[in-house]
């Protein structure tokens, strides 16, 4: 049987580069991978008004290309675009993997969104990166970070900083699955995050449970996983889509 083609689906403040670089020379070689930047991510033009789920799940699935059937994998926000995708064509997605999502923030990850939310809009890149560290790297990552690697990576976050990332955060505070997860039908994995400082590690846990049959897994990761734990991260994912 000829192995599904794939679509990533980013996170808020990410890009296809920055959440699935590390994975994709694996995937690719037993998948078609397409992917898309969401907007103002990547090359992708920033969005004049609020984003829409079902808009963003129908930009993914336009970039299969031509393939009718397909798997997604999700991240973080990424999540949610997947979900409403499988909903919107059940008939084309075969399969979900869901890593670090959410079927609504709690107050925890509400707090925390906002705090980014505010920081975005005060414009100081500094704080802001300063604060996506403390909240994006697990704890145990972070804690074995030289003092070069940090400022390096600080540096990084500060110079990529999406300029859609307002308008991203946003669609992730007013995001709420609560009554759709229950109506999905394909195979679905969820992964969680066992350090995550920025979705709860319990609020994946909750969107896993609303899940008819899902699976469950967990990366010794903080919301970073690409950078924390790639070849587990695509390990689950080749094994669950194999």
């Amino acid at each position: 049987m000829t192995p599904p083609s794939l679509l990533l689906a980013h996170g808020a403040g990410g890009a296809v580069r920055a959440n699935f670089s590390p994975l994709i020379p694996q995937l690719s070689r037993k998948h078609k991978v397409h992917a898309v930047d969401f907007p103002g991510s990547g090359s992708t033009p920033r969005a004049t008004g609020p984003l829409e789920l079902d808009d963003l799940a129908d930009q993914l699935v336009a970039s299969a290309e031509g393939d009718e059937r397909f798997a997604i994998v999700g991240f973080s926000l990424g999540c949610a675009v997947a979900v409403r995708a499988a909903l919107r064509y059940p008939e084309r997605v075969t399969a979900l993997v869901l890593t670090a999502g959410f079927a609504r923030a709690d107050d925890e990850t509400r707090a925390r969104l906002q705090e980014w939310s505010r920081l975005l809009g005060a414009g100081d890149r500094t704080a802001l990166a300063r604060y996506l560290m403390s909240t994006v790297l697990g704890e145990p990552f972070h804690r074995r970070m030289t003092a070069e690697q940090e400022s390096g990576f600080l540096e990084l976050v500060a110079m990529t900083i999406p300029p859609g990332s307002p308008e991203q955060v946003d669609l992730v505070l007013r995001t709420d699955l609560t009554d759709e997860l229950p109506r999905v039908h394909v195979p679905t994995l969820v992964v969680g995050t066992k350090h995550d400082r920025l979705i709860s590690p319990s609020s994946t846990r909750a969107l896993a449970d609303l899940v008819p049959g899902a699976r469950w897994a967990e990366l010794d990761s903080g919301h970073a996983p690409a950078l924390e734990a790639p070849r587990e991260w695509a390990r689950l994912i080749e094994e669950f889509l194999g």
